[in-house]
């Protein structure tokens, strides 16, 4: 992930940035340079030792930072017998080149047509349900059954997304379900303790106890999170339905209400009025803002990635309880080419690596490795929150920042309480569309019909959806 927070120079808007950072369930056990932001492929192999007979199987792997690419070098220590080569493609999201060149490539077929791609939540449905699902072949065709997802305690909005009609052709290795991270001293000030089950009772379930705990805070000087951008996230993932039903753009009430709960926010001051991704927001953070603030929502990698470069004098003053309602943010899923079913032998390799990153629950399967920030042997590395609840179940999940608290406990429910049935593949624009325009009523710029209003004209322009 630290590669991935240098291949985001550059990206002209928050919300490729926030999709790009989000798809990170990133460890700093990466051994290799940043992908370059330009959108030329950065081709590499991956060799095992050979100790078998006949020609190695290349797998073409696709990805959109150096994350999956690195895996297969620890693949490679672990797996001393396998008779393959990994040829390594790496285009970064940034300007959008990593899905043309994607695209490209897969309806191009042949030799060189990727056998492992990698999706990042904000596309993902593209590849595993929408236009481009074609092209991917069903995870039992490869002999990775139901089964071994439930074994592995896979959470289910990870497969829900990964899935069409019922079969799976996607899975991650890291979960994204989300929590809410708080400041210690802040919890023990005005609620009295900072133990995370009596705290998740104070701010939920629900928003209307979360806003009962903003106006404690805020008789006490402090802000309950430092944006609206903030409570997005949960807003977004906790909706019933998406933003497309049968071809119409639909506002789930639950989202619609994003424009009161972010107004109310502002009108009683119950946060900074940052934007995420800002120099303000990380401000927050590490206690420089205008006002104290209390928590942010997210996922392991927030706390992992940006927090932890951000917090300085608050690092250990945080911990994690679950949120007032279930939600995801992020994500990388692994999906393979239907064409790879036509050669056992490509078949088999390629379900051999695929099985070993998303659902091998042993010491030696990447999600271990992951989840305890050992992928470098003798080198502790970060701890992340992975795909199994199996794996998190036996892993150690105490890390610094949050006080030695063992950040697993929270987010193995997390990622159960995550839904993956309200995305669509148009997400990444609505999403930003919707946001400033809730933004424009907030600041007093439109009144609440005005900026929906707006609000569907433009998704028809740039879409060409209808409302409903």
């Amino acid at each position: 992930m630290k590669s991935m927070k240098r291949s985001l120079v550059g990206i002209s808007t928050l919300l490729v940035m926030s999709s790009a950072l989000a798809a990170c369930g990133g460890n700093s056990n990466s051994d290799s340079s940043s992908p370059s932001s330009t959108p030329a492929p950065a081709a590499n192999a991956t060799e095992a030792p050979s100790k078998g007979t006949g020609e190695k199987v290349t797998i073409n792997l696709w990805s959109f930072t150096d994350e999956i690419p690195n895996m297969t070098k620890k693949y490679m220590e672990t797996h001393p017998d396998a008779n393959v080569e990994f040829k390594t493609t790496v285009i970064a999201t940034t300007d959008g080149a990593y899905q043309p060149a994607l695209d490209q490539a897969l309806s191009a077929g042949g030799k060189d047509a990727p056998d492992i791609y990698a999706a990042e939540s904000a596309f993902v449905l593209k590849y595993t349900q929408g236009d481009a699902s074609s092209y991917a072949a069903n995870y039992s065709d490869m002999g990775l059954d139901d089964q071994m997802v439930k074994d592995a305690g896979i959470a289910q909005y990870s497969v829900d997304i990964g899935s069409l009609d019922g079969k799976l052709k996607a899975l991650g290795y890291q979960a994204t379900g989300g929590a809410f991270i708080y400041r210690r001293s802040i919890a023990k000030d005005v609620f009295g303790t900072d133990d995370p089950a009596t705290i998740k009772n104070e701010i939920g379930p629900g928003w209307d106890k979360f806003y009962d705990a903003a106006a404690k805070l805020k008789a006490k000087g402090y802000g309950i999170v430092s944006g609206d951008g903030d409570i997005w996230h949960p807003i977004e993932n906790s909706s019933d339905k998406g933003w497309i039903v049968d071809g119409k753009l639909h506002i789930d009430p639950k989202r619609e209400e994003f424009l009161d709960l972010s107004k109310k926010l502002k009108d009683n001051g119950y946060h900074n009025d940052t934007t995420d991704w800002t120099e303000a927001w990380y401000a927050d953070m590490s206690g420089a803002g205008a006002q104290p603030i209390f928590g942010f929502f997210g996922p392991a990698w927030l706390i992992n990635y940006v927090m932890n470069g951000q917090v300085k004098d608050t690092n250990g003053d945080w911990a994690v309880s679950e949120p007032p309602t279930g939600f995801f943010w992020g994500g990388t899923w692994l999906l393979a080419n239907k064409d790879v079913t036509k050669d056992e032998a490509k078949k088999q390799a390629v379900a051999d690596f695929v099985k070993w990153v998303t659902l091998d629950t042993s010491e030696t399967g990447l999600q271990h490795y992951w989840a305890n920030g050992t992928m470098k042997e003798g080198e502790q590395g970060t701890k992340d929150s992975v795909a199994s609840s199996v794996v998190m179940s036996k892993s150690n999940g105490e890390v610094p920042l949050l006080g030695g608290q063992n950040m697993f406990d929270v987010f193995v429910p997390a990622n159960a309480n995550a839904s993956g049935k309200n995305l669509t593949q148009y997400d990444e624009t609505i999403n930003k569309l919707w946001r400033d325009q809730v933004r424009e009523y907030t600041a007093g710029n439109k009144d609440r019909a005005k900026a929906i209003e707006t609000f569907k004209q433009q998704v028809k322009d740039q879409l060409g959806i209808e409302s409903e």
